[in-house]
């Protein structure tokens, strides 16, 4: 792994070089996107038994990497040896602990999966209470009339996870009638008591895999209009080269780059050559693919199912509404009384996050009334007094929770992704050649 600053003038060039191996790309990808760093640029090849990447990254307000505890950190995080874990003193010297987005084993976890209803959230959290259960961390994607969440419980009473086999029946019970209240025949819904691994269950990477094992792509279909407002998905097959070629454009965002890559993933397609770069408000992204088994992609219905999911996992991550950012003292029933407030003022949840830190909890919510329009000034003071603590309205859609809105981002992102060429296949052969200069001959 090497951290380069003086390549770019607006942005650090990480540039890897190791054994490949499936699923080594969405690895990277995520290490960047859980230290919340913004990806402008990346080309990928991954011929034989090597794998090259070089991502371009600044922070989150724009600027190059320069604290070296983080440069350390990103290549400890990177590196082969990376499953040992980052060093306590290393996380003392960034100053906070960098925690990677998985599902903690200290804690209960459930899976919830089914119909998105107004008042859904609210009714699940009440319940919970009830049953004297703790929320701990609670994150909720909905799409396409779907709902998928991620709940981490603990033992109001005991403190830790639930272990009491017979308990654990009965809190799954109870969440899935709630999930089931309403609905029609036929429709899918789910909860389940999931068993964490650590290290391994990464939390939007198993959102994406709940809403694609309950379908939520079905009803997306690929922009040809050519407006920018659309997620436009092309799939050619490249005969003379044995690829299937992925064209996607949509609009930028924070994690785009790790929502693509780990459907394609997920799907068991193996990314071979790819380059992502944007410019202005529009990204593009272009991959060379096979299946697992080398094949392309051979039929129509196969590329467009994988154009559909391509979009689905876009869309999943594009947000609706108002944001309202929470800090506030934790308590027991937190989370329902917070949901109860929202409810009763007629709002819908569209996207959540929360987890407690310390003593305090924290997170966002994109919220709309039931009818899907904007919230009013009105309403959002009303909910200020009634829930307490510190909320702060972003009225700015399609930011995710983990990326506050910042005057001072948006200009400055805005400034240097604007000036930055459109990046394809066609040059990375050149880049390919000057990145092994700098580690030696590559492995095909």
């Amino acid at each position: 792994v090497c951290i380069d600053n003086d390549a770019c003038q607006d942005c650090t060039l990480v540039k890897v070089d190791s054994a490949n191996k499936h699923g080594i790309l969405l690895e990277m990808v995520q290490v960047l996107t859980d230290l919340e760093l913004v990806i402008s640029k990346s080309y990928i090849c991954s011929d034989g038994g090597w794998f090259m990447d070089v991502f371009h990254v600044t922070d989150q307000l724009g600027n190059k990497l320069t604290d070296e505890s983080l440069i350390l950190y990103i290549q400890q995080a990177l590196c082969a040896n990376r499953k040992q874990g980052i060093s306590k003193e290393l996380q003392a010297r960034l100053g906070r602990e960098m925690n990677p987005r998985h599902v903690s084993t200290e804690h209960t976890a459930f899976e919830i999966t089914g119909t998105d209803r107004p008042g859904l959230m609210s009714e699940i959290s009440a319940v919970l209470a009830e049953l004297s259960c703790h929320v701990t961390a609670a994150v909720a994607w909905t799409h396409n009339s779907r709902v998928a969440c991620i709940i981490c419980l603990e033992d109001e009473l005991k403190g830790g996870p639930i272990r009491d086999p017979e308990r654990l029946a009965h809190v799954e019970e109870q969440l899935e009638n709630v999930v089931e209240a309403r609905h029609q025949s036929g429709e899918r819904r789910k909860v389940r008591l999931t068993a964490p691994v650590a290290g391994r269950t990464h939390t939007d990477r198993r959102l994406h895999q709940l809403m694609f094992a309950d379908k939520d792509y079905e009803r997306c279909c690929g922009g040809c209009d050519g407006s920018s407002d659309r997620i436009q998905v092309s799939i050619e097959n490249c005969k003379e080269k044995g690829y299937s070629v992925v064209n996607v454009k949509s609009r930028d965002r924070p994690k785009l780059l790790f929502d693509t890559v780990c459907t394609l993933t997920d799907m068991q397609y193996v990314v071979f050559h790819a380059a992502v770069s944007s410019k202005g408000s529009i990204a593009v992204q272009e991959y060379f693919i096979r299946q697992m088994d080398g094949c392309t992609l051979g039929t129509q219905s196969e590329r467009n199912r994988v154009a559909q999911c391509l979009i689905a996992a876009i869309e999943r991550r594009v947000t609706h509404g108002l944001r309202l950012d929470i800090r506030i003292k934790n308590r027991l029933g937190l989370l329902s009384d917070i949901t109860r407030v929202f409810r009763e003022n007629g709002l819908s949840i569209r996207m959540a996050e929360i987890g407690i830190h310390g003593e305090r909890a924290s997170g966002s919510f994109y919220v709309t009334d039931v009818s899907g329009r904007d919230v009013s000034p009105n309403t959002v003071e009303l909910i200020r007094k009634e829930i307490g603590g510190t909320i702060m309205a972003v009225n700015k859609s399609s930011v995710p929770p983990s990326l506050p809105a910042s005057p001072s981002r948006d200009r400055s992102t805005a400034s240097s992704v604007e000036n930055r060429p459109r990046f394809s296949l066609g040059t990375l052969w050149s880049q390919i050649e000057r990145f092994s200069s700098n580690f030696g001959p590559i492995g095909m």
